[in-house]
């Protein structure tokens, strides 16, 4: 994906690297200290390596969260069945309608795939959207409300504001803050807004 708010720039674009024996090396001098990793990007089940390096880190002790956008949900599935993770932060982009416009990608059905497996499963997960007012409507945010209420998810939904003047992929314009009073109520999850 290619979202143009994007705050990781150099990782989506391939410029800068840590070499996973360094992590290795760092999270040995945290262990007792640290109680869990994050794996992160950019997408971070994107990687080669991801499920022999989550299970290098869960073998050291260490709890272990996911931040991803959904576009690998065989990865995803197969860390689930070999409880190799302990919970999931799922980006929820943009309707099918506007999915595209906002990821630069075709990817929807795979992130609703993702969803469908986290949903049929016992894992804790959450849902959350980055919010820029140039790219999703109010309206289109109700509609992701009744599309995560029609399908019967039963946790928390964060929506986050876009930070603006800061680095992305996109040349975007300063973002205004989100109405919490403008949005629909859910039946079946929490709608948290981080201003």
């Amino acid at each position: 994906m290619r979202c143009l708010y994007c705050y990781n720039p150099e990782i989506v674009l391939g410029k800068g690297a840590i070499a996973f024996s360094e992590t290795i090396s760092f999270l040995k001098t945290r262990q007792g200290l640290l109680d869990a990793v994050v794996f992160s990007g950019g997408e971070c089940l994107m990687h080669k390596n991801i499920v022999q390096q989550i299970q290098e880190i869960k073998a050291m002790g260490f709890f272990v969260k996911i931040d991803t956008n959904g576009s690998n949900p065989k990865v995803l599935e197969q860390l689930i069945n070999e409880n190799l993770i302990d919970y999931v932060a799922l980006d929820f982009k943009a309707t099918k309608d506007t999915f595209q416009k906002i990821t630069k990608s075709e990817l929807f059905q795979p992130f609703e795939k993702s969803f469908e497996i986290l949903l049929d499963n016992s894992i804790q997960f959450e849902i959350r959207t980055t919010y820029h007012s140039d790219l999703i409507s109010n309206i289109e945010m109700n509609e992701m409300v009744s599309y995560l209420d029609a399908k019967k998810y039963t946790g928390n939904y964060y929506v986050q504001s876009f930070k603006n003047n800061v680095a992305t992929l996109g040349n975007l314009n300063s973002s205004i803050r989100i109405k919490e009073t403008e949005f629909s109520s859910a039946s079946n999850f929490n709608v948290i807004f981080r201003n």
